[in-house]
């Protein structure tokens, strides 16, 4: 099977051309122009607002499925770039299904989106079913339910094998401090290499989240792209929800410096929505998967690569 992972060079596209390769998969990758990347797999420098390129590089390639990774990916940035985070989320997608509908054969197309589309839950909807109705509450969360909308529009439209998955929080090594995790573990590795006392500086502890080890994550993405139903939405996730409270004291448990917590209003989101927890069951009874990494040894790993930085 020939892949083609679109925007490859971000968190999340490391650990999917490991799990590709690694099962056998010949994996091709786009990156931005500006980007760099030391993957070993055909590279290719592509920008998905360029609709003209989007088309060459398919046809070039022709692969027998896509990932489609490429986003602004950050809930925060989406509030401080709401025109490029639409731009890239949408235009973007657009450019990809309209390429899709005019090939002779098209690929596969795994469509990434996230669990921040269902935005405020309320506790009778929870765990959060496929079926949920979506109220999100964010700028991202906007431009990804929109992205799972179209895909839909062009699957029944077109006759396109699209499959669209609601991926919920994931975390692991490679991860820019804009998130959660890792912006925790960065400060504890910056406190424990300038001597071992510190202040950890948060936003809001109390909100709870669905976190997997991205491993497990891109496990999941391969087995969709593989076993999944062409027109259906998946959740990926773990099916546990977790407070941001416990995450830190995870973190802290994994440090010996002396560490204390502040609030830090910056770090404040505009909209938060207190639990987020997935219901799986769909995904387990299509392809057999589970999540298998336990999250304190993600937060280990992570806590890892910033002391290795430090």
């Amino acid at each position: 099977m020939k892949a083609l992972i679109i925007g490859v060079a971000g968190f999340v596209g490391r650990h999917l051309v490991n799990e590709l390769v690694n099962t056998g998969w010949d994996v091709h990758g786009t990156k931005l122009p500006t980007e760099t990347t030391d993957l070993d797999i055909p590279m290719y420098g592509l920008d998905v607002l360029d609709a003209a390129a989007v088309k060459g590089l398919l046809k070039k390639v022709s692969p027998d499925c896509v990932f489609h990774l490429a986003a602004l990916s950050s809930v925060a940035l989406s509030w401080k770039e709401p025109a490029k985070t639409v731009d890239v989320n949408i235009k973007g997608v657009v450019n990809l299904l309209e390429a899709l509908r005019e090939m002779g054969t098209p690929p596969r197309v795994l469509l990434v989106g996230s669990g921040e589309e269902y935005g405020r839950i309320q506790p009778d909807e929870l765990p959060i079913s496929e079926d949920t109705v979506l109220r999100p509450g964010n700028i991202y969360a906007c431009t990804k339910a929109t992205q799972g909308m179209l895909g839909q529009v062009y699957a029944d439209a077109y006759g396109l094998e699209i499959i669209t998955v609601r991926a919920f929080n994931h975390i692991g090594t490679g991860q820019t401090d804009s998130f959660v995790v890792p912006a925790f573990c960065k400060q504890v590795a910056e406190i424990e290499a300038s001597g071992g006392t510190g202040v950890i500086r948060v936003g809001n502890l109390d909100a709870k989240r669905d976190f997997t080890d991205v491993r497990d994550i891109v496990k999941a993405y391969r087995l969709l792209a593989e076993k999944g139903d062409s027109g259906e939405i998946y959740n990926v996730g773990s099916g546990n929800a977790i407070s941001i409270a416990d995450i830190l004291e995870l973190i802290l448990k994994q440090s010996k410096a002396s560490i204390s917590v502040e609030k830090d209003q910056s770090r404040m989101r505009p909209s938060d929505t207190p639990v987020v927890e997935a219901d799986i069951s769909k995904l387990g009874e299509c392809t057999g998967w589970k999540p298998e990494i336990p999250i304190e040894a993600t937060i280990l790993d992570v806590l890892n690569e910033w002391r290795s930085k430090h």
